[in-house]
């Protein structure tokens, strides 16, 4: 029987993955017995139902704090000051998704365990994807990152969680504009690369793209110093680059080529549909053997994966052979 291509499964109305543990409202009696100092933040909306005010920075970075406690048995967990404070629920979605595509290449077996290495491109001062990956999977993780402050609190985190740092490695980056060079070692490979890249093309557009958040949340521009609050956080590198998103994520598509076996699925999140046009054409001329988009969706909010290998069939069985393929 031909080989079917993969096509990820649907999921229920809420969008997010039916493995995700973020599915069902919060339990705030939960989180703050659990959490006491998320108990401050919580208090009846304008619906009459328990929540937090998520336009306030202390607020979000509470919740964020006690759902990593709760689900993920991560403790001590903070970030500095206007350091990119991740939703969880959309963060977690990008892993599960990650581990179908492996599930998927496998022929149905769902890899788990510290075998499965996963390198993971800008990981920042939260560290949240080697942290929820392991906890949910079990996988080793390499993350980079260029900035030496947001890497030291990643490590601070993981000084605090024993048990994550004898999985998650962490590296600097003194080359900025190199993404495997630098990091990926003369015969190291990984299984999964993922990346977060900064989706604005410069400050201004992520200035405007914060209003258009404030006006979403029906509350006025929030501004410190005269530039404005994110309820999540976020600065500099973060949160824009030259040529935003596409001009990133083709500059990795690019060098991936030249290290083709270094990685079995490269992968990276895209913000924008509009970008895509321009990764399938960085994709075609890196000679990309294969590719796939995968749609994500949490409320409002829709984003996709892109996922790109440069495998042949037979580096494809062999993989899947080690992998404990059905």
């Amino acid at each position: 029987m031909a080989k079917q291509p993969y096509r990820p499964q649907p999921v229920e109305k809420t969008g997010l993955h039916p493995r995700n543990a973020h599915r069902t409202r919060y339990d705030f009696a939960v989180l703050t017995a659990d959490s006491p100092e998320l108990a401050e933040f919580v208090a009846p909306n304008a619906y009459g139902d328990v929540s937090i005010d998520f336009a306030n920075p202390a607020a979000v970075k509470a919740l964020n704090r006690a759902l990593l406690k709760q689900h993920y048995g991560v403790v001590g967990w903070d970030i500095p000051p206007d350091y990119l404070c991740p939703p969880i629920p959309g963060r977690a979605d990008y892993l599960h998704y990650l581990a179908d595509l492996l599930e998927h290449s496998t022929g149905g077996k769902l890899p788990r365990g510290a075998d499965i290495r996963v390198l993971d491109i800008g990981v920042g001062a939260n560290a949240i994807y080697p942290l929820i990956g392991h906890a949910a999977y079990g996988w080793s993780f390499v993350g980079s990152e260029v900035d030496a402050t947001a890497l030291a609190n990643a490590q601070a985190i993981l000084a605090a969680n024993p048990r994550f740092a004898a999985a998650i490695e962490l590296r600097l980056q003194t080359q900025p504009q190199q993404f495997f060079a630098g990091i990926v070692q003369p015969g190291e490979w990984f299984d999964l690369c993922m990346c977060n890249p900064p989706f604005h093309a410069s400050q201004a557009e992520a200035s405007a793209g914060s209003q258009r958040k404030w006006k979403h949340l029906g509350k006025p521009a929030a501004t410190a110093g005269g530039k404005p609050v994110l309820n999540f956080g976020g600065h500099g590198g973060e949160l824009w680059c030259e040529g935003g998103e596409e001009a990133f994520i083709c500059r990795m598509v690019a060098e991936s080529a030249a290290m083709p076996t270094a990685c079995y699925w490269f992968t990276s999140l895209v913000s924008k549909q509009t970008s895509l046009p321009g990764i399938y054409r960085a994709l075609d001329e890196a000679g990309a053997t294969d590719h796939y988009t995968i749609d994500m969706a949490q409320g409002q909010k829709h984003s996709r994966i892109v996922a790109w290998t440069f495998y042949d069939t037979r580096q494809r069985n062999a993989w899947a052979k080690m992998r404990g393929a059905k």
